[in-house]
């Protein structure tokens, strides 16, 4: 082989090899900015506001969303549900709300929402007894599969406990508490920001 024909086969390689680190270095100077531009998980996990748009939420149906790792409900509840919230106090262990600790003082009511949107349910969808997700069973009666006069909730199939429409938990059933309500604040008619109160998104 000649002399020439190395030299050039030298200087391909050495360009390849130049290119190469050269990607790998423009590779680690955009990786700070493609990760600072992605959506903040971390964030969200460390217990960021999570804003969501209930725009589209139809009656009875349940919209879940994540906030600090756990799955949040929202329930735009309709009249007929509302109304049964206050039939079913000597059922429940905690109708009051009494344990301060399960909701903000603004969801210490009947709905256990805001006064003014108490239709629309914002809770944590782990039951208080051992970390189940309990399901919805927003039918009533024997459509629900829970008895003749069920009233419409939740229900944890992992060991049998029971909560009605606004998270409250039934008598004789293991789960101790209420289900928790998380800070929340409504930013529209059809918007909530879920893990700040109220008071904090004054100016």
């Amino acid at each position: 082989m000649s002399e020439q024909n190395v030299n050039k086969g030298r200087r391909r390689m050495l360009t390849l090899a130049t290119s190469a680190i050269g990607a790998v270095g423009a590779g680690f100077a955009v990786t700070p900015f493609v990760l600072s531009m992605t959506p903040s998980a971390r964030a969200r996990a460390a217990g960021a506001p999570v804003e969501v748009d209930f725009s589209k939420l139809e009656e009875g149906v349940l919209l879940t969303v994540e906030w600090q790792g756990k799955p949040v409900w929202i329930v735009k509840r309709s009249d007929a549900m509302m109304q049964k919230l206050a039939t079913l106090s000597d059922l429940l262990s905690d109708p009051d709300s009494e344990v301060e600790s399960q909701q903000p003082s603004y969801a210490q009511n009947v709905a256990r929402s805001q006064e003014t949107h108490p239709n629309i349910s914002v809770m944590v969808g782990i039951c208080t007894h051992l970390g189940c997700s309990p399901i919805e069973k927003f039918a009533v009666g024997p459509a629900s599969d829970m008895g003749d006069d069920w009233p419409g909730g939740y229900f944890c199939p992992c060991h049998g406990s029971k909560f009605d429409m606004a998270g409250r938990v039934y008598k004789n059933v293991p789960a101790p508490t209420n289900l928790p309500v998380p800070p929340f604040r409504f930013l529209s008619e059809t918007q909530i920001l879920v893990g700040e109160n109220p008071e904090e998104g004054k100016a």
